[in-house]
């Protein structure tokens, strides 16, 4: 069906693809009205807090990020997804239950098949043998994951504030771990409850200054909320109301933190731009380093440093890091990179 929600340069386009029995995998299809001449899709993939509309398709004029990068330099059919378990993706039954009833649900393994099930949705509809992924954080991992084992199905892959598996400090160390056994994560239900505060709370602390207007508009941090708690059909059944998030991204970002490689960097084939905001909460300087260490496959790399910029810069204010991202991606996807700035 064609959404209701369109821009004058942009046409969208909601579909389901079905990942396995019983799991339903939503995307948006956002494509300019004058075609570009891009040879790769562009897919991409959200983190473990909102899903993708939330995420990437604010109905905020100038902030769906997923127009920017459609409607930006040779122009490019982009898609956005929902892995199962956010946004309009089916939940698991795990989400169903009480938290407590299950282990962290929706794993890499998962995310991953829910990726390839799409990948293959959108190589069929746009007639092309490679798909260019874009992942954020955790979006990242599952990306890479995917990439690392299709090689031939990835023509780009742009990791924005990923963690890799590299034992390093990490602000969550603390937070994920055991408290009797600090090496281990500490137990915790299939999913975690997220209201407004709580949605809001890391972006607000990453921003170093008390008016947060500086870095973010304000209409972009109340789509960002609205969007993501309507997304789960059981938000107003609580108060206040919340959104489900699965959980099992934490366990694998806190073991990844302590050196465990899920996936290996050096089994990437595709052009692989890595971008970091330097006030990410999430990935760490050592994650970079180490992947530039070890992407040794890949077609092509390119890592950057975002000045200024928070784990959320895609929906920040675009002198805050918005602006140059979208620059970086593009010219990386159509290979007229621009100089490396700050790394």
């Amino acid at each position: 069906m064609t959404c209701a929600v369109a821009a004058s340069t942009v046409e969208r386009e909601d579909f389901q693809v079905e990942s396995a029995p019983g799991i339903s995998i939503f995307v948006r299809e956002i494509r300019a009205k004058a075609p570009g001449t891009a040879a790769s899709p562009l897919l991409l993939v959200h983190g473990g807090g909102p899903g993708g509309i939330g995420s990437f398709d604010l109905p905020v004029p100038g902030y769906s990020f997923a127009e920017s990068l459609a409607t930006a330099g040779a122009g490019r059919t982009v898609y956005i997804m929902d892995v199962r378990g956010w946004g309009r993706s089916t939940r698991p039954a795990e989400l169903q239950q009480p938290a407590d009833a299950n282990p962290p649900a929706v794993a890499v393994d998962a995310a991953a098949t829910d990726i390839a099930a799409v990948v293959d949705a959108i190589r069929m509809r746009t007639h092309t043998s490679r798909v260019a992924l874009f992942g954020w954080a955790s979006g990242g991992h599952w990306s890479a994951f995917y990439a690392a084992r299709h090689p031939d199905k990835v023509s780009h892959l742009v990791l924005l504030n990923t963690i890799y598996g590299v034992d390093a400090p990490w602000p969550f160390g603390e937070v994920f771990a055991d408290p009797k056994f600090p090496g281990r994560f500490r137990a915790s239900g299939a999913y975690a409850l997220a209201d407004a505060s709580r949605l809001l709370a890391r972006w607000d602390t990453s921003i170093p200054t008390p008016d947060k207007t500086e870095w973010r508009d304000p209409a972009v941090a109340e789509a960002y909320v609205n969007e993501t708690i309507a997304s789960d059909p059981t938000s107003g059944s609580r108060e206040p109301r919340s959104v489900r998030i699965p959980t099992a991204y934490r366990r694998e970002a806190f073991e990844m933190a302590h050196g465990r490689k899920y996936w290996d960097a050096a089994d990437l084939r595709a052009a692989v731009l890595v971008i970091r905001s330097e006030l990410d909460f999430w990935s760490r300087p050592a994650d970079s380093a180490a992947l530039e260490r070890e992407l040794t496959g890949a077609a092509r790399k390119r890592f950057v440093t975002l000045v200024g910029a928070t784990h959320y810069v895609f929906d920040d204010r675009p002198a805050r890091g918005r602006r140059r991202l979208i620059e970086e991606i593009v010219s990386f996807m159509d290979g007229t990179d621009v100089p490396s700035g700050d790394r």
